[in-house]
Order: structure tokens, then C-alpha cells, then sequence
């Protein structure tokens, strides 16, 4: 019984550190924000989605190695992650195929 709940604190402590790694990589999603005088906008900088998760669940950024980095200008509580950018980086990847493709 006792290795059991030494187990179940493993699984527990784990689960701990795994959530907390998440949050730290969420607070890196953006790589600069730097606000227009109003403070109303902000030029944000902050890497793409990569495309193998861009139709999950679950969607998630590249590395910033990888240099597809995304320059744009917006709200300063902006969301890489969030709907919007999910969807047009969505609706640009589709555009892309459609392109590669022959499509016009």
C-alpha cells in the first residue's frame, strides 16, 4: 500500500511539472511587444504555429530557431495562440496548398 501512494505522489509531482513547464513556454509565446505611444496597439512578434498541429486540438508554436516568425501590429493582450491567429494562419496555409499546388 505504501509503494502505491509513493507512486501516486510520483504521478502527481510529474503532473505538477509538466503543467508547469506549459505555462512557462506559454509566457515565451511571444517574442517581442512593444507598444505605440496611445498604448492602445502594439507591434508583436512571436513564431508561427507549426503546421502538423495547426488543425488539432491542441495547436502549437514552432521554435524560434526555426525563424518563421510572425511580425504583426494589434491589440497588446494579442494571443498567438488564441482563435484569430489560429484561424488566419489556418486560411493562410490553405491559401499556400492552393497555390503549390496549380490551384489559383
Amino acid at each position: 500500500m505504501v509503494e502505491l501512494k509513493g507512486l501516486g505522489l510520483v504521478k502527481f509531482f510529474a503532473g505538477v511539472f509538466l503543467l508547469c513547464r506549459s505555462f512557462v513556454w506559454a509566457g515565451e509565446a511571444v517574442i517581442s511587444r512593444v507598444p505605440d505611444p496611445s498604448g492602445s496597439f502594439c507591434h508583436i512578434r512571436f513564431p508561427a504555429i507549426r503546421e502538423d498541429t495547426l488543425f488539432s486540438d491542441q495547436p502549437t508554436l514552432k521554435d524560434v530557431s526555426e525563424g518563421d516568425i510572425i511580425d504583426a501590429y494589434g491589440p497588446c493582450n494579442f494571443d498567438p495562440l488564441g482563435r484569430d491567429s489560429i484561424l488566419r494562419q489556418r486560411r493562410d496555409h490553405q491559401i499556400r496548398m492552393s497555390r503549390e499546388s496549380g490551384r489559383d
